[in-house]
């Protein structure tokens, strides 16, 4: 999983005191706080600063300075401050800069700022406590294997509502292209496809086969792709990605093979020997398939699916904050050349309500 140049300093503001009061009574119980075990709920008398929510925090924004993706080790960076602001290790102690900065690197996918954060919520440690937030940041963190956040997540249950905005994609990532208002257009598809309903993106021409790719797998996926209605160029970024054209690839989750199929994966699609070259690689097809029928051919919200699932994209709306994921569908979408929309089949199966939900939303805005 990646994670996102010098650490960011957010602008201070004037304390008054009725802060300092409630920051000083903060500090008296912080040492009682640190030392609860990461498994407990907060203790009943944590202390809460007046008027300080998450809600309230300012949105957090990308430095000036900052041109160009931010790289993994800014968002280490963020995560580290914010410990430090957080425990007063190195500097004074400012909860709400604290939670601002793991706002900011949750964001982009840090497992360790989203638990951290969500402890924060759980246990009012400077901020308002906020079970609801906290529970989405734990389930987030938990997702991405964070054992600590995964006891968290079973003890506080399913998240319920939207997430949170400590969660919402940065500025700049690859939105839904449901999220944009479309113009109309009037296309004449293949017959049994539909093309995405949505306008092209200006984009290269698709590239050649990945370096590396055996002819013989690019022979076979040029030749079958179509029987699926998919591009074979799309396939073939897939699978570089997913196992490098390895055909005895294995993961930790026993993801299998050339499309890496798990074992729910290959037997909803009927793959019965996964280790099979070329089931494993129809299996794959079968499942993107039904991804961009179910998604509107939406490539970004496609390949969030097939690395996450697609159950995780309707639950965040888009590409989930998992570090891997965010990491994936970039390098895939950047691989072919920003193609961004695919044809789909309709008769495959009916789309994601979720796609409704943003389409209103734009049209709310």
């Amino acid at each position: 999983m990646s994670r996102p140049c010098p650490p960011t300093r957010l602008a201070g503001r004037r304390r008054s005191p009725v802060w300092a009061a409630g920051l000083l009574a903060t500090a008296a119980v912080a040492p009682a706080l640190a030392q609860q075990p990461a498994q407990n709920l907060p203790a009943p008398n944590a202390v809460v600063l007046p008027g300080l929510t998450l809600e309230t925090l300012p949105r957090p924004t990308m430095p000036p300075s900052e041109r160009g993706p931010v790289v993994p080790a800014q968002v280490e960076r963020w995560r580290q401050e914010a410990r430090a602001l957080e425990y007063g290790e190195g500097a004074e102690r400012d909860p709400v800069r604290a939670a601002q900065l793991y706002c900011r690197a949750s964001r982009y996918g840090d497992a360790e700022a989203q638990y951290s954060l969500a402890w924060m919520l759980t246990n009012a440690r400077g901020i308002e406590r906020d079970d609801a937030q906290a529970a989405h940041l734990f389930s987030a963190a938990a997702e991405q294997g964070h054992p600590q956040a995964q006891a968290m997540a079973a003890r506080l249950g399913t998240p319920l509502g939207a997430p949170p905005p400590c969660l919402n994609p940065p500025d700049g990532d690859l939105l839904p292209l449901a999220a944009a208002p479309q113009p109309a257009r009037v296309l004449v598809p293949r017959p049994g496809v539909r093309p995405a309903p949505f306008p092209p993106v200006a984009t290269l021409p698709p590239p050649p086969p990945p370096p590396g790719a055996p002819p013989q797998i690019v022979r076979f996926v040029q030749l079958v792709a179509p029987e699926y209605q998919l591009e074979p160029h799309v396939v073939l970024a897939v699978m570089a990605q997913e196992s490098n054209f390895d055909p005895l690839a294995l993961s930790p989750k026993n993801a299998q093979g050339l499309m890496q199929l798990i074992p729910d994966t290959a037997r909803r699609f009927n793959v019965r020997n996964a280790g099979d070259p070329a089931q494993n690689i129809r299996g794959g097809m079968a499942y993107l398939r039904w991804l961009l029928a179910f998604f509107e051919g939406d490539l970004t919200l496609t390949l969030a699916a097939y690395n996450a699932g697609e159950r995780a994209v309707e639950r965040y709306r888009g590409v989930p904050p998992y570090a891997e994921t965010r990491l994936y569908v970039r390098k895939i979408i950047a691989s072919l050349n920003g193609q961004r929309s695919h044809p789909f089949d309709a008769r495959i199966t009916p789309p994601s309500d979720m796609l409704t939900l943003l389409r209103g939303a734009t049209r709310r805005n």
